[in-house]
């Protein structure tokens, strides 16, 4: 079948274009295209800190509604509203154990620019392959995904808002819920509050973490972290925040998050902790950290973890996060910013200056929730 997808190419980042898609197989699922996130991921493959095939089609935080299925598809059916996320092989001894976001061919599922097949199911009119993304390629019309990649969702529930989890705002929470594992009362400090890191604060007010320290240098930020649940916010750039936080938290914080990917926050992030504290960090960073192995762990005790995906398996954490937004716990309508398709560019733009938190590009203007 043929579609409309923002085509990256080793000459331009975006480029509108006709594609050819292969329709579904057995176990995969064909999503007509209603939104799709745009993700600081998406951005590493720009600027090549994460190498994929081109010409590609990135995106991969969609949603959309079936449009057809496969055979020995058992989860969804045509009209299905559904969010898509990662792959992950689900056969590897990390998937067999409950931590897809662990799995051991994440690498190439992902950004090998192949689905599970071995193929990639977008060409171009010319017959020439073009790779996909995340196993989905969501900045597209029409997606051909494996069963895997699929969650249903709540039909009563605005799918312009939920692509989203599918990547980012599941990473944030689900490194609180399955990975850091807070308890009531316990202290948590989150390091940027883009979308990653408020998803992260949110998910510590569902816990009962208390304080709630949000740390970033713009105040605007600063501000919606607070209306969000923070109980006190740091400005990195007037005060030193390890030291603010020992002051807030009497002996530091049980719990860090860091999203930013910059050496010195990560830093600050394993020295505000108290002892036997735990630091979690999702971010991609281009620069080597270089710290004390005993004095800024081992003396203190410290955990320091890398988390990918939240730890998360999608088909169990992503219809949470979709019941927690219809009840008003999680207004994921505070942190994005709607864009045309056509208007990728800007998109990018705005998030990497800070003024949209988590861009959505609205694919299907017609959709009505």
């Amino acid at each position: 079948m043929k579609i409309q997808a923002m085509v990256t190419t080793p000459e331009k980042d975006f480029k509108q274009q006709t594609l050819n898609l292969v329709e579904p197989k057995a176990g995969e699922v064909l999503v007509r295209l209603v939104a799709s996130g745009v993700c600081h991921t998406d951005a590493t493959v720009l600027d090549e800190t994460f190498p994929v095939p081109r010409p590609v089609v990135l995106g991969h935080e969609g949603s959309g509604i079936v449009e057809s299925v496969g055979e020995n598809v058992t989860s969804v059916v045509p009209g299905d509203h559904v969010v898509m996320s990662f792959s992950y092989c689900g056969t590897c001894d990390n998937c067999l154990e409950g931590n897809a976001g662990g799995c051991e061919n994440m690498i190439q599922l992902n950004f090998g620019g192949k689905n599970h097949h071995g193929v990639t199911p977008l060409s171009t009119e010319e017959n020439e392959e073009v790779s996909q993304f995340f196993g989905q390629s969501s900045f597209a019309t029409y997606s051909t995904a494996n069963e895997k990649n699929i969650i249903k969702v709540d039909k009563e529930v605005d799918l312009r808002y939920l692509g989203p989890l599918g990547c980012g705002i599941m990473t944030g929470s689900g490194t609180v819920f399955n990975s850091l594992k807070p308890n009531a009362g316990d202290s948590f400090v989150v390091f940027g509050t883009g979308a990653v890191g408020l998803s992260g604060l949110l998910a510590a007010k569902i816990a009962g973490c208390y304080p709630i320290i949000a740390v970033d240098i713009h105040d605007n930020r600063l501000e919606l972290a607070k209306e969000l649940g923070a109980t006190h916010t740091i400005n990195s750039k007037n005060e030193d925040p390890a030291e603010k936080i020992k002051e807030i938290t009497g002996k530091g914080a049980h719990y860090s998050f860091e999203t930013t990917g910059v050496p010195e926050v990560t830093l600050a992030a394993l020295r505000c902790l108290r002892v036997k504290g735990t630091c979690a960090t999702v971010a991609v960073g281009k620069r080597d950290l270089t710290f004390n192995v005993f004095n800024d762990v081992v003396a203190n005790a410290l955990t320091l973890k890398g988390v990918i995906e939240g730890d998360a398996v999608p088909q169990l954490i992503i219809p949470k996060l979709v019941s927690f937004f219809k009840n008003g716990q999680f207004p994921v309508d505070k942190l994005v910013k709607f864009y045309d398709l056509e208007n990728v560019d800007e998109a990018f733009t705005d998030s990497k200056n800070g003024s949209a938190i988590k861009p959505i590009l609205v694919i299907d203007k017609e959709y009505k929730a």
